[in-house]
């Protein structure tokens, strides 16, 4: 592969891959998404089980990123094993992700720690969860007790995508009823809240009501002043930029769209040391609204249409309204089973980042999603996005070409990116 010089990539750049708690420890049986898949009628397709076993298997995958010749991994704590029963934070819970923040820093690999990815303990969630009066304190409450495993991690992300989780936590109100089941098939909340045909994305999605979002703000506004308080972490969150475009004419609509979707987020993120950027698709905003997928695109298996410049839209829409917080892409990739359209769109997608830098933009790194094909919430395993591809019964790890292809660009900081 020929070295492009006009490709320049800071010193330290942060090249990486990224994944969740639920979607790939396995066996999360105190959180409300485990509760959820085993409802009939739910809108997942298929319960999540072992996933992909990496509660067990932390220190191989970390082994493995490093030896692919990347340099930093986003992962998350779990609320629900950490304070499975109200007030009950677990010693040994906390002692296990610790190990991983170790092993990570002893491997030379950057820790990147989201605190919230999507899943909450069923005990919270039966008191009220996230619409409950005292949310903000009960988040805070399992912030605090994260914070002494914190020491020597720079990157911690308080919230993932709250634009999306503040219309997603409907999912779980069935569960604060004496029988979840008939108020699932009663009234479809789940559906309603999430749309197993087009993936998790605002064209599939009813609007954030405000107050949902109200809470979000808040509760990340204390995460980070504890965090703040009680380590040296640099900490944000990850919102998901829908990268969206106006027809001509349709200005107005492109601009109530994002409002709802992402400039409340991240006007939030002008106090913030660092925003994480999570884009996949773009959509364009009509006399309809949000259109989706424009007829005759290239589709991915989520049925977003393959667009691997809606990360630099995203970027540069970021920097526009945060004023110009420091950046990382915390998610970008392609749900395909073709991994030389994933090397393609992930080709287009950094080359899209080296513009912003070119252009000033203080991006600090590329975080892929996902590392290991894992379980994509209603999808269940049959939407494939990593670098690596798993044997769910022997739990085997397989890298990909897109796995080597990224780790040779990371080993020369972006210069044999083509």
């Amino acid at each position: 592969m020929a070295v492009n010089a006009d490709i320049v990539f800071p010193a330290g750049f942060l090249w990486g891959a990224s994944c969740a708690p639920h979607q790939n420890e396995g066996n999360n049986l105190n959180s409300d998404m485990w509760a959820l898949e085993q409802l009939p009628g739910s809108s997942f397709v298929e319960r999540s089980g072992d996933s992909v076993d990496f509660y067990h298997r932390w220190k191989e995958d970390i082994d493995l990123l490093k030896s692919l010749g990347l340099n930093s991994f986003r992962f998350g704590i779990e609320w629900a094993r950490v304070e499975p029963v109200r007030g009950d934070f677990s010693a040994a819970e906390l002692a296990h992700y610790r190990r991983i923040i170790d092993y990570c820093l002893a491997q030379g690999v950057e820790p990147v720690v989201t605190l919230h990815h999507f899943s909450s303990p069923l005990w919270f969630v039966q008191s009220g969860g996230w619409g409950s009066s005292e949310v903000v304190d009960r988040f805070g409450d399992y912030v605090a007790a994260v914070c002494p495993i914190l020491d020597g991690v720079t990157w911690v992300a308080t919230i993932n995508e709250p634009n999306m989780f503040a219309v997603m936590y409907q999912m779980s109100i069935p569960l604060q009823y004496p029988d979840p089941a008939a108020v699932l098939a009663r009234t479809g909340a789940a559906r309603s809240a999430v749309d197993g045909e087009a993936g998790l994305n605002a064209f599939s999605m009813p609007e954030p009501k405000d107050e949902a979002a109200q809470t979000m703000l808040r509760a990340h506004a204390r995460a980070r002043e504890i965090l703040r308080a009680r380590t040296s972490a640099k900490v944000g969150w990850t919102i998901a930029i829908q990268s969206l475009v106006a027809r001509e004419g349709y200005e107005d609509r492109l601009d109530h769209y994002q409002r709802v979707w992402e400039d409340t987020y991240l006007e939030a993120s002008r106090d913030d040391d660092w925003v994480g950027v999570q884009s996949y698709t773009s959509q364009l905003v009509g006399p309809d609204g949000l259109e989706g997928a424009p007829a005759g695109a290239e589709l991915t298996q989520t049925a977003w249409a393959y667009r691997p410049d809606a990360l630099e839209i995203a970027l540069r829409r970021a920097w526009d309204v945060t004023g110009g917080t420091p950046m990382i892409v915390t998610e970008n990739g392609i749900a395909t089973s073709d991994d030389r359209r994933r090397i393609d769109y992930t080709t287009g997608a950094l080359n899209g980042i080296a513009r912003t830098l070119a252009d000033g933009l203080d991006v600090r790194g590329y975080l892929h999603w996902t590392f290991i094909d894992n379980f994509e919430w209603v999808h269940g395993y049959a939407i494939t996005f990593g670098l690596v591809a798993v044997d769910r019964t022997s739990f085997e790890r397989t890298p990909k070409g897109s796995a080597r292809w990224l780790g040779r660009v990371a080993e020369t900081n972006g210069a044999h990116l083509s």
